[in-house]
């Protein structure tokens, strides 16, 4: 699903196309009850109707929200508006992954040696802390 400069998907306008992956199209929009800035990730009409994909999303909105690291976007929320399934982020200003500093791809963008290292370490204590958080939680509902 493509959408176009003022479309409206529930309280968000979309301002600008930013990048495409492989779990959907990325907006830049405007959070109009909150009046900033945020991105918006639009599941494909085709994972839209997979009971599958869903469930992945699902799961992808739920890491995200568990997570709150400063080198991961923090997640405002789902949305769901005239048959579109969105995720609605933080906007973090930059290249992207296709497009790197200097356009050449994703290899630019990633530090080399130990940087890299150390990028992939946070991201892993990040995703280790919402572990252990969740668990936690489990726990203590049980």
């Amino acid at each position: 699903m493509s959408l176009a400069p003022g479309t409206r998907l529930g309280a968000y306008e979309i301002l600008a196309f930013l990048d495409e992956g492989g779990m959907g199209k990325v907006y830049r929009a405007r959070d109009t009850k909150l009046k900033r800035e945020v991105a918006i990730k639009v599941l494909p009409e085709s994972f839209a109707v997979d009971p599958d994909r869903l469930a992945r999303f699902q799961r992808e909105a739920e890491v995200l929200a568990a997570l709150n690291h400063p080198h991961i976007a923090a997640i405002y929320g789902l949305e769901e508006s005239n048959g579109a399934s969105a995720l609605v982020m933080e906007l973090v200003e930059g290249p992207t992954l296709h497009s790197g500093p200097r356009g050449g791809g994703a290899a630019d963008t990633v530090p080399a040696g130990g940087a890299r290292l150390a990028l992939f370490s946070s991201t892993n204590s990040a995703i280790e802390t919402s572990a252990t958080r969740r668990r936690r939680s489990l726990v203590r509902q049980l």
